[in-house]
């Protein structure tokens, strides 16, 4: 299967986790709104309501991302892999791909405790490169390790997915072991991962100008439009944090930059949803065929596990409970 092809049969788990993203992001305006509301009317402090408002709604939108979105984006995952190993899906590939998850993971608590190990091990290793970077030029040489280590995290979730991928390829084998052989697989193969890089991060610039620049220009286009109405947000915004320093506290601060503040946060959040829809997995084929292509020949034995073992704590803990 092309990743075109590959990348249409499973959009469909896109499409669904959209929808819990969407409801995720309606209940939490919702709450927020709610907590301002009843902030500014019992408390005369919508600020706070607008706080603790936010907080509930964080709370309720994980329970739906742990219960739910977990089960889609790893169904899609499974399935792309079964579609690069085997060349071909079902025709009920939701379905199927749940089923898969099932099988693999049985509970929720397994799968978070496998993926939380990978991402565990891939954060560890690009804090290493921070902390190489201020060793090797002082104050500089950890400010380019930082900048390196925040485009090491972009990579560390397509490598998350591409292990978990690895994961349902090696389906004979124990969740922890091949979660060991995908995170040594990137080490063996860096050179074919590399490639993908310039497309990863090209695609990813693309989609926040364009998805991101239009949302952000509409979202200042209501707030303008509602200005009245909301004045007495920017002005509790801005009263709330006077104390606060540095230029980025100078525009909250000031009622007249916030509406473009908050049109670009909106922005941000809505191309967020479009890309990890749309964008993220026609880009994660790619990579993730590259990924299972490199191993499936060379599959990391036990000897090659302890190349990781002293670069990074939560891998050799993974590893020693094999």
């Amino acid at each position: 299967m092309s990743n075109k092809e590959l990348y249409r049969k499973t959009i469909g788990f896109s499409l669904r986790r959209v929808l819990w993203d969407i409801l995720s992001l309606v209940i939490l305006l919702a709450c927020g709104t709610i907590g301002y509301v009843l902030g500014e009317k019992f408390a005369q402090n919508g600020i706070v309501g607008l706080i603790i408002g936010a907080i509930v709604g964080i709370i309720l939108t994980a329970l739906i991302s742990h219960f739910i979105s977990y089960l889609l984006k790893a169904g899609q995952i499974a399935m792309m892999t079964r579609g690069i190993t085997e060349g071909e899906l079902p025709d009920n590939v939701i379905a199927e791909g749940k089923k898969a998850v099932k099988e693999r993971f049985g509970a929720v608590a397994a799968y978070y405790a496998i993926t939380n190990a990978i991402k565990g091990i891939f954060n560890q290793l690009g804090r290493l490169i921070t902390n190489v970077g201020q060793k090797v030029g002082g104050d500089t040489g950890g400010a380019i390790g930082s900048a390196v280590s925040s485009a090491v995290q972009t990579v560390v979730n397509y490598l998350c997915d591409c292990c978990l991928g690895w994961i349902f390829y090696r389906k004979d084998v124990k969740a922890a072991k091949a979660a060991c052989e995908g995170a040594v697989l990137f080490f063996k193969h860096g050179k074919t991962f590399a490639k993908n890089m310039g497309r990863v991060f090209g695609m990813g610039l693309v989609s926040l100008l364009a998805i991101g620049g239009v949302f952000a220009g509409i979202f200042y286009a209501i707030l303008s439009w509602q200005s009245q109405a909301l004045a007495g947000v920017y002005e509790s915004v801005a009263g709330a944090t006077q104390d606060m320093e540095g230029s980025f506290a100078q525009i909250l601060q000031n009622p007249q930059t916030l509406p473009i503040v908050f049109a670009v946060l909106g922005g941000v959040i809505v191309w967020s949803i479009i890309h990890s829809t749309f964008i993220k997995p026609f880009v994660l084929t790619g990579v993730l065929r590259n990924y299972i292509n490199s191993g499936k020949d060379d599959i990391p034995s036990e000897e090659s596990f302890s190349m990781l073992d002293s670069k990074s704590t939560k891998f050799r803990k993974l590893h020693s409970q094999l």
